[in-house]
């Protein structure tokens, strides 16, 4: 089948092949996939290290261009998209967390959260930036620096600038790798929570098989190859507890 996309789907990706690297390291990462996201759902994305789940990550938020294939995100085709009308098109449809937080070490947790806001224009750019640090429990840290806030608080800033523009899709790579436990269980409670008062579509990549069990779908990779282990998650619209 030459595309898997439907109405339905908020990310298909037709037969997607990727290598990195060049010459005796080249290495073939992602081999002829054809997956396709539903609008509203929670996908795991799993596998060892290595498999490629983080460049699958990418290539869905279009951070990485495959070498061959279609990838359709909310029914445009980001391979035919040159690199500013790509970056424009993420900020309107994708926000992205990272286990690195990424935030301006010399901006306020406020002025991180604003940048993608004021990129787009938005004449209400810290008015919308305080209310996304209000809805992660942050608004009496607004005005404090990525140095002054602890791990857990970094990702919550993080996660603010992400859904500051209102996206309609969420991915998260190993979003929690940088916390400890509880902090991280926090962070996944507040991003599942997200995912179902929006009704985003989530892509959350880890290594925790009981972090990807929460989703409605679990995809794993191993070797460039995906497989839907959707067996491994509760059944569809529920979250496991």
């Amino acid at each position: 089948m030459d595309d898997v996309s439907s109405p339905r789907s908020t990310i298909a990706l037709s037969h997607v092949d990727l290598s990195l690297g060049t010459g005796a390291a080249r290495v073939h990462v992602l081999k002829d996939i054809s997956v396709e996201i539903g609008a509203g759902q929670a996908v795991g994305l799993v596998g060892p290290s290595g498999s490629g789940k983080s460049t699958l990550l990418m290539v869905m938020a279009g951070l990485e261009r495959a070498d061959k294939g279609r990838v359709t995100v909310a029914g445009t085709d980001i391979t035919r998209l040159g690199e500013d009308a790509l970056a424009r098109f993420r900020g309107r449809h994708i926000g992205i967390v990272f286990q690195s937080f990424h935030l301006i070490p010399t901006m306020t947790a406020l002025e991180n959260v604003a940048v993608p806001l004021e990129l787009m224009g938005r004449t209400d750019a810290f008015a919308r930036a305080a209310q996304e640090l209000e809805a992660v429990g942050l608004s009496a840290r607004a005005q404090h620096y990525p140095g002054q806030l602890s791990g857990g608080e970094q990702q919550r800033v993080a996660l603010a600038r992400a859904l500051a523009p209102e996206p309609p899709i969420l991915v998260a790579d190993e979003p929690t790798g940088n916390l400890d436990e509880a902090t991280g269980r926090q962070i996944m409670d507040l991003i599942f929570s997200v995912h179902r008062a929006r009704g985003t579509t989530l892509v959350l990549v880890t290594h925790d098989t009981a972090l990807a069990r929460r989703c409605q779908r679990v995809l794993s990779l191993h070797s460039g190859v995906v497989k839907d282990d959707s067996a491994m998650a509760p059944r569809a619209g529920a979250e496991a507890l």
